[in-house]
């Protein structure tokens, strides 16, 4: 079940909770990522959603949080993970359409499952509790649906 061991897990999660934290603590705003998305659109588009005053005002710490994930996940991947950088079998095609897919229900939920699942649910928040229920139902029953038909 957790082929490296349970430690990376446990650890990269107090790291997660505890950059969380900070930034709430530092800042009063939620870190979530689908919050970047929205503000780094502010650049591009001049839809009246993406020109909102939160997404103008919150948009540069948003790209430093950001860089800061993906420069993490690649020095991590580069230096310490025993499996290298690519690690997944799944098909081009099928990680654009599940990205696609999961954009789609960031928007409608209001939220990423990172957004609703550490900060909401750490916020005590039943919007995030029904958000997360919904996520997790979903990706259950889709992973038996797509098992019973063969696709691995």
């Amino acid at each position: 079940m957790f082929p490296l061991g349970i430690e990376p897990y446990l650890i990269g999660g107090v790291i997660v909770g505890i950059g969380v934290s900070f930034i709430y603590i530092l800042t009063g705003l939620h870190a979530t990522q689908s919050s970047f998305y929205s503000t780094t659109l502010s650049y591009f588009s001049k839809l009246k959603h993406f020109q909102d005053e939160r997404n103008l005002k919150e948009r540069v710490w948003r790209l430093y949080l950001a860089a800061g994930v993906i420069t993490g996940a690649l020095l991590y991947s580069v230096l310490i993970s025993p499996i290298g950088f690519w690690v997944t079998q799944v098909d081009l095609w099928r990680l654009a359409l599940g990205g696609l897919l999961v954009g789609i229900g960031t928007r409608l939920s209001n939220g990423c499952t990172s957004g609703h699942g550490i900060s909401g649910l750490a916020s005590l928040s039943t919007t995030s509790l029904y958000a997360v229920l919904t996520f997790m139902g979903t990706a259950i029953i889709t992973a038996h649906i797509l098992e019973l038909v063969g696709v691995v």
